[in-house]
């Protein structure tokens, strides 16, 4: 059976969205971070960069969640969770997925550790990552918005449900406390709650035992 090692609200989040979209007997594992589990020696070797999610099915283990989230469209093409492949609209799924998880989650990750990228005890230049990376999100939700006011909808990609939706959810669930969240912008604000309203959606949420408000 299919396993997804998982935290709540991590990055795992949209493949378990995904996961419930298909419908398919799947496995989850906790992965408990407050315990470190992510750096044991048995999930290094899932994962050796010490990061959740993992999908392990069979023989097959992935990490990265885009990737996973790719492999779980191609692997269930039935759904219809991604283009077909040589069209203009695959195109475009490629490029936002690489987007969300190069620049916005880059970014975001930027935010929520600045300490990792300034030396140990060096709260004031902290300050400026996170400072400097929230500005850099506000520029990027704008990029989102702009292009949901252009495609016109209700997915992000236009008319049809694919594996972004679910990402771009986890995404801007992540901005939920800055001063200017995904949620407070008009397309993006109308775009949630639907991306939220899905029945998969809500039982991923649910079963992660994650408190309202969810973005």
């Amino acid at each position: 059976m299919t396993k997804l090692f998982y935290y709540p609200g991590n990055a795992s989040m949209a493949p378990h969205c995904l996961l419930e979209e298909i419908g398919q007997p799947f496995e989850l594992v906790l992965v408990d971070r407050t315990q470190n589990a992510h750096k044991s020696a048995d999930y290094l070797k899932l994962n050796p960069n010490g990061l959740i999610p993992v999908l392990a099915d069979g023989d097959l283990v992935l990490y990265e969640s885009a990737a996973i989230c790719l492999h779980l469209a191609d692997t269930h093409p039935e759904k219809g969770l991604a283009p077909e492949l040589g069209t203009p609209e695959r195109a475009q799924l490629y490029k936002w997925l690489m987007w969300f998880t190069n620049t916005m989650q880059s970014s975001l990750l930027a935010y929520f550790y600045p300490e990792r990228w300034v030396d140990a005890d060096n709260a004031s230049g902290a300050g400026q990552v996170k400072a400097h990376a929230e500005s850099k999100i506000a520029g990027l939700l704008d990029q989102m918005e702009d292009h949901l006011r252009k495609s016109g909808g209700p997915w992000f990609l236009g008319e049809r449900y694919t594996v972004l939706d679910p990402f771009a959810m986890m995404l801007c669930r992540w901005t939920r406390g800055q001063s200017r969240p995904a949620r407070s912008m008009p397309e993006l604000g109308r775009y949630l709650p639907r991306v939220l309203a899905r029945p998969a959606v809500q039982r991923a949420l649910r079963t992660e035992g994650l408190e309202q408000p969810w973005v």
